[in-house]
């Protein structure tokens, strides 16, 4: 953690950006201050839109498309960003000034590996020689933890998982050992039990190298272990700015006490299904391999009406897998998918149109699951078109009852493009996309693990609402365990492929557990910054969750 007599390296002073929409510019940040000294690790939090991302990028004297710096004082170690040459400020960044983006995935390029991409800064900015960025990307892969640390760079994107992408990432990020980095939501797509090792690792590697770090969030257990002091902002404003502990146990505005509440959100648990009753979707005894790989082992599990199974685990542990053989695009080497008592063909090619319809997905990221150069109408509108065959006037009806559903305004947002909504409408849009085929079962996929906490509680809610109104069975996948309490009735645990426990979330929740269980429990961040130091000195001395072994590893 910093020094506060530490001297100052970044200095941002009336700090003021404006977007573009139709030609016309508006503020969206609006006369925000920045200190930050050498060694320090500041949290900026707060809710979709608040300025968050878009100050962490000003702090490299960059503003993405649509956007301007039109006010205020950048000072990184003496030199104005805001002044200086373009040049000037391209040879900081990568080199004196890192940043590392929520999406690793969609960060790396995927037809280079992973140590090439790492070894072009490095190169480019004159720090080291090709053979020298390769042995240093081996070391630091190594103290990010990484698995075959002197093999994982010649790997390529798709062929590693989420959290050690992440790593990867950060490890890039250190490739030029810069004074300042941009965290900008580096472990929000992460598992509960690879976050904790991701969250070390930067931890200590910013401790290592004494670089000063801008670390955003919308997590704040998570900024609780990471920051000395926090700045909470609020539509482009800063809210109140204090020392982590300081403002963990004393917020002083309604605002960011808001923020603190929103954790307490939980869904009672719904009775039991009868025994009589068919459940909308069983797995049984399901084998499923990628190749002659196997990722799924005998799984069986049932989801009913008017009820949300939550499917945990970490990173590899057959979760998404489980989705895909359900729906047909994975097909199962045994073992059966029935739905409503009626086996389901294996493959999807060979299903009906309405079985196909029976089952819709929401996807984790929005961003890339809408196609950006269509408009909301053209993207609720092609389900409503293909499955119920609606034209014209009806059609259009259709997509604006859809938009009513989601709580959004049909006149305003029915001819938006998805660049033109927050994250959080952008999720709305893809629910009412599944709602449109008018489906019985809705699979979710980590639907709400980029959103802020404010918004994913409102989605929670909606889907909560949604699934009464309709009588749909969801199955719900996520690492986050404060998620499954507000959204499910049953829980089936995952490791390697395997159910390693199931059942009703009260059960589910009270020890005694099973082993993996407890680790994932165990893994669940807390608002106390002593939090990580504790968990950690409990496993290294064999305590909860110790001889577990990770997924992600």
């Amino acid at each position: 953690m910093g020094q506060t007599d530490n001297p100052v390296l970044l200095s941002i002073r009336g700090l003021r950006i404006e977007g573009r929409s139709d030609e016309t510019w508006s503020e969206i940040v609006k006369g925000v201050d920045l200190t930050l000294r050498r060694g320090e690790v500041l949290g900026l939090i707060g809710e979709s839109g608040a300025g968050k991302s878009t100050i962490g990028l000003a702090a490299m004297g960059f503003a993405r498309d649509g956007c301007r710096i039109s006010g205020g004082t950048i000072d990184f170690d003496g030199i104005d960003l805001r002044t200086a040459p373009m040049a000037e400020c391209r040879a900081l960044r990568g080199k004196r000034i890192a940043y590392v983006a929520q999406s690793a995935a969609a960060s790396f390029n995927p037809a280079h590996r992973l140590i090439d991409q790492y070894s072009e800064g490095p190169v480019q900015h004159g720090v080291m020689s090709r053979d020298q960025a390769e042995h240093d990307a081996k070391e630091l892969y190594r103290r990010m933890h990484l698995p075959t640390p002197d093999e994982i760079g010649f790997r390529y994107p798709h062929q590693v998982s989420g959290g050690q992408l992440q790593r990867a990432m950060t490890a890039m990020a250190m490739a030029c050992r810069p004074d300042l980095i941009i965290f900008d939501e580096p472990t929000t797509a992460l598992d509960v039990t690879t976050q904790i090792e991701v969250l070390a690792s930067i931890r200590d590697i910013v401790d290592q190298f004494g670089t000063a770090a801008i670390y955003i969030t919308h997590d704040l257990a998570v900024v609780a272990q990471m920051a000395d002091s926090i700045k909470v902002l609020l539509h482009g404003e800063e809210v109140e700015e204090a020392d982590t502990r300081t403002m963990l146990s004393h917020p002083q505005e309604a605002y960011t006490k808001s923020l603190w509440a929103v954790r307490s959100l939980e869904r009672p648990e719904q009775p039991p299904a009868g025994p009589d009753e068919v459940p909308v979707v069983s797995v049984r005894n399901v084998t499923a391999a990628y190749g002659a790989v196997p990722v799924l082992k005998d799984v069986s599990f049932d989801i009913h009406s008017r009820r949300t199974v939550a499917v945990v685990g970490e990173s590899g542990s057959g979760k998404s897998t489980a989705a895909r053989v359900i729906t047909g695009l994975l097909p199962p080497l045994s073992g059966t998918v029935m739905f409503e008592g009626q086996e389901l063909p294996k493959d999807y090619r060979n299903r009906s149109k309405d079985q196909l319809r029976q089952a819709q997905m929401i996807y984790q990221m929005a961003d890339t699951a809408l196609n950006p150069k269509h408009k909301i109408r053209e993207i609720i509108g092609r389900s409503v078109q293909f499955y119920l065959g609606l034209q014209g006037r009806q059609l259009t009806e259709r997509v604006r009852q859809l938009l009513d559903l989601i709580e959004l305004e049909p006149d305003q947002f029915i001819d938006r493009l998805p660049s033109e909504l927050s994250g959080g409408q952008k999720q709305r849009i893809g629910i009412a996309r599944a709602l449109a085929a008018e489906p019985r079962f809705i699979i979710c996929d980590e639907v709400t693990s980029a959103l802020d906490q404010l918004v994913a509680e409102g989605i929670l809610k909606l889907l909560n609402r949604l699934q009464a109104e309709f009588n749909l069975a969801y199955m719900f996948i996520t690492h986050d365990l404060a998620t499954v309490r507000a959204i499910a009735d049953e829980v089936v645990v995952m490791k390697e492929g395997v159910v390693v426990e199931q059942g009703g979330k009260t059960e589910m929740f009270r020890p005694p557990h099973d082993p993996y269980t407890e680790l994932l429990l165990s893994s669940v961040p807390e608002m106390d910054p002593d939090w990580l130091d504790r968990l950690l000195a409990e496993r290294a001395a064999g305590g909860a969750g110790a001889g577990v072994k990770s997924a992600d590893n």
